[in-house]
């Protein structure tokens, strides 16, 4: 992926020293200001220092586009840009072209040094894939999101350690925590969590298959003062961790992967063929009158509320989908779930 930035970037500082703007790339360049102008005011009122400014907007640039800020350093921004992987058919030489143009258009527009430029190539993910390692820099940015602080890394993973589009929905933990026990499934690096104990949660369990994000977690928790042993972390698949618990939690938050097979997995795991079965035993460690928060991005998924019948399920997908996310309004799909009580 290095490579590939690395080849790209300098077409680009060519392109920036000897070209003009090409129609196309000056529409792309409209359409940032554009979105910069209507989200600016939005931010600022909300206290919103990361967040999606372009999402494919214009067929021809497809890219997610992320500005992040630095938690000390207002004026400090990080770009963060995933191309969608264009499909086959489309002339791959006329793909690198836009991809130069976008590139060069992000720099000038959004004033940000090549330094602070991070790029992605987006590909349909299988297994673990996105959570694999694209390089090996190990340089953590401090952000802060709704009065909370988090390290997120631009260059060694697909994504950056804070999932933007979850961020209405991390405020729900954080409004419901008060008192309780809390327990974060499929946590990767713990934001959930970081909300959780600021809402007052009495203690708290993450678990996460990975070392990495579990270590990841306990230095987002430790960066916001929360190193109590209240606060527990479990390197465990959550399905066998959930088999073999009977611990009880008042607020469950269940985030898994739409596909995930592992080394450390007998099976793979589905989540339109198994979240059935997930939701079952997750809701064994559910108190009386506790709330799962259940989540998941298949664009195709479908609840299968029949077999959960015995459960009030309440889809809350537009509810929870931030502002600088509506252009993609199937972003991620989230429901509550509580137990019926007569």
């Amino acid at each position: 992926m290095a490579d590939y930035y690395s080849g790209i970037q300098n077409e680009v500082n060519f392109i920036l020293n000897t070209t003009t703007r090409s129609e196309g790339a000056q529409m792309f360049a409209n359409r940032l200001n554009k979105n910069q102008k209507h989200l600016a005011k939005w931010s600022k009122r909300q206290q919103i220092s990361c967040y999606r400014l372009y999402d494919a907007d214009l067929p021809e640039y497809s890219l997610a586009i992320d500005v992040y800020t630095s938690a000390d350093k207002p004026d400090h921004h990080w770009v963060h840009v995933q191309e969608y992987e264009a499909p086959k058919k489309i002339d791959a030489q006329k793909t690198q072209q836009r991809l130069q143009e976008a590139l060069l258009v992000i720099r000038e527009e959004l004033g940000v040094s090549e330094s602070d430029l991070f790029l992605k190539v987006r590909r349909q993910q299988k297994g673990n894939a996105q959570y694999e390692k694209q390089a090996s820099e190990k340089q953590f940015h401090e952000v802060s999101e709704g009065g909370n602080r988090f390290w997120v890394n631009f260059s060694d993973y697909l994504d950056t350690g804070l999932f933007l589009d979850h961020r209405i929905t991390r405020d729900m933990l954080m409004a419901l925590a008060s008192g309780g026990r809390f327990l974060n499934l499929f946590a990767y690096t713990g934001s959930g969590t970081v909300y959780a104990a600021r809402g007052g949660a009495v203690a708290t369990t993450t678990v996460d298959m990975s070392n990495t994000y579990l270590d990841w977690a306990k230095r987002n928790m430790q960066l916001n003062g929360f190193s109590e042993s209240t606060h527990e972390y479990v390197q465990a698949n959550c399905i066998e961790w959930l088999q073999n618990t009977r611990r009880e939690y008042d607020l469950i938050f269940l985030d898994p992967p739409s596909f995930s097979t592992s080394k450390r997995m007998d099976s793979t795991f589905d989540v339109q063929r198994d979240h059935v079965m997930l939701l079952k035993i997750t809701m064994k460690r559910l108190s009386p009158k506790g709330v799962l928060i259940f989540s998941n991005n298949l664009r195709s998924f479908k609840m299968k509320k029949e077999a959960l019948s015995k459960f009030d399920i309440k889809d809350i997908s537009k509810t929870t989908l931030p502002k600088d996310f509506e252009r993609n309004p199937k972003i991620h799909n989230c429901w509550i779930l509580t137990h019926q009580h007569d």
